[in-house]
């Protein structure tokens, strides 16, 4: 029963991008940007139901208090990334439009990529060090004019629960150049929706967001990342 499920979920999920993405092609030339976004997004929000509906992955949020305070406010998130859920559910329950920061490989992923770069999202080559940085510097208050909000992932790839690894600091350089706080957000994804896993478990994955980290003078994009990643951990380890 629970191969079958999987199953389903896998040929749900491919056929509804498939139609999906046709769709949103389609009529992404004749919307303005407000309007191609929130089309675009429904796609993640099916994805996220129907895993609850075939697989059993429920959710909750801790913190919506903190969630509703900001929601007027330009903020960066920096995000756990332990699995692809967060990626669908991110932008389904969020409050202000998002813009991702990504690796331009996901660009060639067919019907996927092609709607994602109609997406005007910050999509950068990470061998470029420094030039990459620059890009998403150069675009990202044009994005908070927008009334969106930046999205990292500083892990820089899906880190299986238990593993911990360097948050990298591009986030809290953009926080100090702009002088914008973060909202960091943990979860335990990954126990339910492993990588690159076809087989997933039910139950509840937690979703916590934390109180917004303000830049201080003087310092370093290190230390700012370093308060971040502090409280994800600490966050996320306290989860069940």
């Amino acid at each position: 029963m629970r191969v079958l499920r999987a199953l389903a979920f896998a040929v749900f999920q491919t056929i509804s991008l498939i139609v999906w993405a046709i769709l949103f092609m389609a009529s992404a030339p004749f919307l303005d940007q407000p309007r191609r976004y929130r089309l675009a997004m429904q796609w993640p929000r099916m994805v996220i139901y129907a895993a609850r509906a075939l697989l059993g992955i429920r959710w909750k949020l801790e913190g919506q208090e903190r969630l509703d305070a900001c929601a007027n406010q330009p903020v960066i998130v920096c995000a756990k990334h332990q699995s692809s859920w967060e990626t669908f559910f991110l932008p389904s329950f969020m409050p202000r439009q998002l813009c991702f920061v990504f690796k331009e490989e996901l660009l060639a992923i067919p019907f996927f990529g092609w709607s994602i770069r109609l997406l005007d999202m910050v999509h950068i080559n990470r061998s470029q060090g420094k030039e990459a940085y620059q890009q998403i510097a150069s675009q990202a208050q044009t994005k908070f004019s927008e009334g969106r909000w930046m999205v990292f992932f500083p892990e820089g790839t899906r880190t299986p629960p238990g593993h911990r690894v360097k948050y990298k600091s591009g986030a809290a350089r953009l926080a100090i150049g702009l002088n914008t706080p973060i909202l960091p957000i943990a979860l335990n994804s990954g126990l339910l929706w492993p990588k690159n896993a076809f087989l997933k478990h039910a139950g509840c994955i937690t979703v916590s967001i934390g109180p917004l980290i303000f830049p201080q003078p003087s310092e370093t994009p290190e230390a700012v990342m370093t308060r971040v990643e502090t409280w994800i951990e600490e966050e996320t380890q306290r989860m069940p």
